[in-house]
């Protein structure tokens, strides 16, 4: 009986903890604990002291616990201390962003920076609230958020140093000699930092790309991507294990594969689009119902887990697409050809059979690896001009699928009232689209279009991924959601006020309702201050990502949601095709929710990252096009308002540009933040979104991607037309 007691206790003494019992203690004990207390309290021998040790250092990387002076580890909460990612601002201060859902940002003032650079993960003690929100210090750098700065390379009398790009990188880059790649004065170029700032001293680097002359229009895909550290070459590995790849199905592919071959099936993307992963197909029923095929390429037949293709693609996490390139997620042979629902070639694919009664309602769905072959790759030009514009030629051209694409925009619309009535918030708020000449130069800044064509597809789009997030649900199956949160009270608190001031009322009892701030769009079209409320609402919310949680999606007024329709260019997608195939063969998902929660984080911060570089690079493009026009006078309409002046959008070309209240000389102007708008102190004067003006080009900044604006009147009278 004694041996048996002491196996057991040398048994637990070796046993692991779960960071949940190691948190649990800390919040028990309430004071930070020494390793060995933590040992001592579970009766833990010294054997387990270098897991344990490992596990504090995991709770440590995700935020959940500290390690302070002393040796000890506590909860950041305790200890008033945030852990968040610092954004720096141009003019020397910063803010804190927390990692944890629903705190407040920390203001950072420049002499509590210390040695933290923009997008570093830190830990900032929390000193000061006042009305304006928190204020504290930086107490330690978790981890760097950059490895290499982009930037322009100078030479003074005995150094040389680099001036960042990025506005936010407050500090100069110090070049050893030795390490200038013998690039020139003014050159923009590339440098790997080698040593981090110090509270003596500056960061050091050496460069290692020399991009070239900011003058040259070929640089500033090469910047972006070097900013933003895209991943942009594959390596030989994954080249070759795509090269292996089949160029075309084969019949023994085709085994327990529905073969959809025989119906009329149609991809219909942009003009310039590459990468077609999705075709539509649409049946009459005899009731009257529509059964309507969505066939997507089923990329995971070819990309198999575990290699180097996988793994590049997990890595990039999405495509990234500039106005003149596109950044594959895969090697162009697989996502331009192996993959690409090329017209009249038989492809593999995975479908959604979505049925529907004739009012839109949906009455079933299956799905099943597929076969398609299709018959025609459309674009949203050719689709708007055989069903809005009914030119006979097209028409005629596309006789044997003007039936099909008929049954296609009825249903459309079906769906489209259906989500409009839940509460779908419908933002009204253009793209830009950047139109090249022959030298890669901005030829034409336009608003992009959205017709129904484009609707079409965004309706048949949604519906599968409806259909799919609804299915894997109903089976209790690990799966990856697209959600989106309820914005925050006080977000809508604010938005509340705003509109309630412009003379809508909202009901304090759903105003977190979406079908209830739809309702505020809607009353809103077509007046002046449409635009306004399209922006303000659009800020109050919070951006969608991917979880292993499903809470919803809020923008769509869904209760669930993924991304099924993409896996060419989406890594999330092709996560769902696995998971789903795994369902229909019955088989084990092999993937618990954790993995999927930490690949679901990953993968968001991927899309982040790939917005902000296709956001940066079309304001690169618009500020270029500006260079040639200064002194020149455009109407556009005010599109922000801030304490420093108000954003001007202008009508004639796709591009924004600043208003500076120093440059208002008939008055002081006051901001005034309840109402979103500046006003004369003395004239009562008003600039508020939606206002049209007439400004005048004063500065194109390309470098610094700055436009002045100077103001020439505010046309009276004609708001809202």
């Amino acid at each position: 009986m004694k041996k048996e007691q002491r196996e057991k206790k040398i048994k637990a003494r070796g046993r692991a903890l779960t960071p949940a019992e190691i948190l649990r203690l800390m919040e028990d004990e309430d004071r930070p604990l020494l390793l060995r207390e933590v040992l001592q309290h579970f009766g833990l021998g010294k054997e387990v002291r270098r897991t344990l040790r490992e596990q504090l250092k995991n709770l440590i990387e995700e935020g959940k616990v500290v390690k302070i002076r002393g040796n000890r580890y506590g909860l950041p909460q305790k200890m008033n201390l945030v852990i968040g990612k610092l954004k720096c601002h141009p003019d020397g201060f910063g803010f804190v962003i927390p990692e944890t859902e629903g705190e407040g940002d920390i203001f950072i003032n420049p002499r509590n920076l210390k040695e933290a650079m923009h997008g570093d993960r830190v830990v900032a003690r929390v000193e000061s609230i006042r009305k304006k929100g928190k204020e504290g210090k930086i107490i330690r750098i978790l981890e760097r958020g950059l490895r290499k700065v982009v930037g322009k390379f100078m030479k003074a009398t005995h150094y040389s140093y680099l001036i960042p790009e990025d506005e936010r990188l407050l500090q100069e880059v110090f070049i050893p000699e030795g390490q200038t790649k013998k690039a020139r004065p003014n050159q923009v170029v590339v440098a790997e930092i080698t040593r981090y700032p110090t509270e003596r001293g500056r960061p050091e680097g050496r460069i290692t790309h020399i991009l070239g002359y900011p003058e040259d229009p070929e640089i500033e895909p090469q910047i972006i991507i070097h900013k933003h550290d895209l991943p942009h070459r594959f390596s030989p590995t994954s080249l070759k294990e795509v090269r292996s790849l089949p160029s075309a199905p084969t019949h023994g592919d085709y085994r327990e594969r529905v073969d959809l071959r025989e119906v009329p099936t149609v991809t219909i993307d942009g003009e310039n689009a590459k990468d077609f992963d999705d075709a539509v197909s649409i049946e009459k029923e005899p009731d009257g119902g529509l059964k309507l095929y969505v066939s997507i390429s089923d990329v995971s037949h070819y990309v198999e887990e575990g290699t180097s293709l996988d793994e590049e693609a997990y890595l990039r996490g999405t495509s990234v697409y500039f106005p003149d390139r596109a950044i594959p997620m895969f090697p162009p042979e697989l996502s331009n050809e192996i993959c690409c629902l090329h017209p009249r070639v038989n492809r593999l694919t995975l479908t959604a059979e979505l049925r529907f009664y004739a009012n839109g309602e949906p009455r079933g769905y299956r799905f099943y690896p597929s076969v398609i072959h299709s018959n025609e790759r459309l674009t949203y030009t050719i689709v708007k001009r055989i069903l809005l514009d009914e030119e006979e030629a097209l028409k005629e051209r596309y006789l044997p699928l003007v039936p099909s694409l008929e049954r296609m925009a009825f249903l459309a619309r079906k769906l489209r009232q259906r989500r409009l009535d839940r509460g779908t918030l419908d933002f009204d708020l253009p793209e830009p689209e950047v139109i090249l000449d022959l030298q890669g130069e901005a030829a034409e800044i336009i608003r992009s279009e959205r017709n129904l064509a484009h609707q079409i597809i965004e309706e048949f789009m949604i519906a599968a991924n409806e259909a799919v997030a609804r299915f894997m649900e109903e089976k209790g199956m690990p799966s990856l959601y697209r959600i989106h949160e309820p914005p925050s009270a006080e977000a809508i608190g604010e938005f509340r006020r705003f509109v309630t001031h412009l003379g809508y009322g909202m009901r304090k009892d759903s105003d977190r309702s979406p079908k209830e701030l739809q309702r505020i769009l809607m009353e809103a079209k077509g007046r002046p201050e449409e635009h306004v409320i399209n922006h303000i609402l659009l800020r109050s919310m919070k951006w969608a990502k991917y979880s292993a949680k499903n809470p919803g999606h809020f923008g769509l007024a869904s209760d669930a949601y993924t991304h099924f329709t993409s896996p060419i260019r989406r890594y999330p997608d092709l996560m769902v095709h696995r998971l789903l195939k795994k369902v229909l063969l019955r088989e084990e998902p092999g993937v618990s929710e954790d993995e999927l929660a930490k690949k679901a984080g990953h993968l968001s911060q991927r899309e982040r990252v790939a917005m902000e570089a296709e956001r940066e690079i079309l304001d690169r493009y618009r500020v270029r096009f500006m260079k040639d026009k200064i002194g020149d006078e455009f109407e556009g309409v005010v599109s922000g308002v801030r304490a420093f002046g108000f954003f001007v959008e202008l009508k004639e070309i796709f591009v924004e540009g600043l208003v500076r209240v120093t440059s208002l000389p008939d008055d002081y102007y006051r901001y005034h933040e309840d109402k979103y708008c500046l006003i004369g102190e003395r004239t009562r004067k008003s600039f508020r979104i939606g206002d049209p003006v007439r400004v005048r080009v004063d500065r194109v900044d390309v470098e610094r991607r700055h436009l002045d604006f100077g103001l020439i009147k505010k046309i009276d009278g004609e708001k809202g037309k």
